[in-house]
């Protein structure tokens, strides 16, 4: 079963399967409920009228997208290969009991399938992270996923860890969806993630992993979040990458980010 958000003529309305909601139905109000029959409502809720309008992020305004580091091998070598200062600090984060995890935007400034992403102006060196993102209930039960961008400068965040949120947070850097797809935990321990990105037309990488090759778990993210933090709106977490493009790529502008989990697939240009 598919959540999807859409531009419509009374504002921005939520559907299901293609259908429209009612009016006033809303991700906020949906994530406030017990995932337990949450897919049930979402049936009887459904209208007869499809839904037409341009798919927008699948988030309300006031909801937050919350990002998890160092989560694959992959990316902890990648994060000790970039770091001028403090490679060790990555390899302590991957070992460690503690995730790293950070604020990495709010809804109204994320953007969904089809919207332009932005690589910062004031970096060299900048590169998607195709990531599967929780979608997390206000009592932090996992409901379900969407596909997440997490657009880094890593030359920003390479120079001193403590740049993290300047790599990681500015206009254009948080691309999630096209729809929340309702599943629960164990259904999402092995889903293939793909990453490809165009440039004019031919594909210049390309990259696969799974869920499975993670170290830590969703549900153990899922908690470590909710551990201190309330969240009434229920949250969106970015679960970390595994596909990390060679250290002499860098992203342009007019390139094509395409990342697929699970078959369903995530397409952003570059603005």
């Amino acid at each position: 079963m598919d959540l999807t958000r859409h531009n419509s003529t009374t504002g921005p309305r939520w559907a299901v399967d293609g259908n429209y909601l009612p009016l006033g139905v809303n991700l906020t109000g949906l994530l406030a409920l017990p995932a337990a029959g949450l897919a049930d409502l979402l049936s009887q809720l459904a209208t007869d009228e499809p839904a037409a309008g341009d798919l927008l992020a699948p988030i309300d305004a006031a909801q937050e997208v919350w990002g998890s580091g160092v989560t694959y091998l992959r990316s902890r070598d990648a994060r000790k290969a970039e770091s001028k200062t403090s490679a060790d600090v990555y390899q302590q984060v991957y070992d460690a009991d503690r995730p790293e995890i950070f604020f990495k935007q709010v809804g109204w400034r994320t953007v969904g399938h089809g919207q332009k992403v932005r690589i910062r102006a004031d970096t060299t060196w900048n590169v998607p992270e195709p990531e599967l993102v929780l979608v997390i209930n206000a009592s932090g039960e996992i409901v379900g996923y969407t596909v997440g961008n997490d657009m880094s400068s890593r030359d920003i965040e390479g120079e001193n860890p403590l740049y993290l949120p300047q790599a990681k947070t500015y206009n254009g850097s948080c691309a999630v969806g096209p729809a929340i797809r309702l599943m629960d935990a164990p259904a999402l321990a092995d889903l293939p993630i793909q990453l490809e990105i165009s440039r004019s037309g031919a594909v210049v990488f390309a990259g696969e992993t799974a869920t499975s090759r993670m170290k830590r778990t969703f549900p153990d993210l899922a908690a470590w979040l909710y551990r201190e933090l309330t969240f009434p709106h229920g949250s969106l977490l970015m679960t970390g990458t595994g596909i990390v493009p060679p250290d002499d790529f860098t992203l342009h502008s007019g390139d094509v980010i395409r990342v697929t989990i699970g078959g369903m697939a995530l397409e952003n240009p570059v603005g």
